[in-house]
């Protein structure tokens, strides 16, 4: 079962975020608090834990949930392989639909300069709030069928 290790936001971008235990996503919005929401194709992003153990190759201290800034830190899921337009069932009433697999890292990284290289890049997914709704840690991630 694929599942929400961690909820994860943070004030400002571009800084590693902090894991709340209850986030409210807010539909065509985001996480409430979180600096990357908004009315954009990048409102909430997402990084399997598989991804994170093999990051700590790189550096085995202060790795820890939200240090690559996503917002969404799962387990049993392998994100990077999902389809764009792919929709996400968070807990038991959010829905994201992904809209991105990876993205260009910026100069200035705060994580890059902790961890020694993102992974997010390769790795990371976004998407945008179709439904929104609170999410916690242990909720199961389904993928909902393609719509015909």
């Amino acid at each position: 079962m694929a599942k929400v290790v961690a909820i994860n936001i943070s004030e400002k971008k571009k800084t590693p975020k902090k894991t709340i235990p209850v986030g409210r996503l807010i539909e065509n919005f985001g996480f409430e608090g979180d600096a990357h929401a908004g009315k954009w194709h990048r409102q909430v992003s997402l990084l399997a834990k598989e991804s994170i153990e093999r990051a700590q190759g790189m550096r085995t201290d202060g790795l820890c949930h939200g240090m690559f800034a996503e917002n969404i830190t799962t387990e049993g899921i392998v994100l990077h392989t999902l389809p764009i337009g792919t929709k996400l069932q968070i807990g038991p009433q959010a829905v994201v639909e992904i809209t991105q697999i990876g993205k260009e890292c910026h100069d200035g990284c705060a994580i890059r300069a902790l961890v020694g290289q993102c992974i997010m890049p390769r790795e990371g997914i976004f998407g945008v709030v179709l439904t929104g709704g609170e999410v916690q840690a242990g909720d199961e991630i389904r993928i909902l069928p393609a719509e015909e």
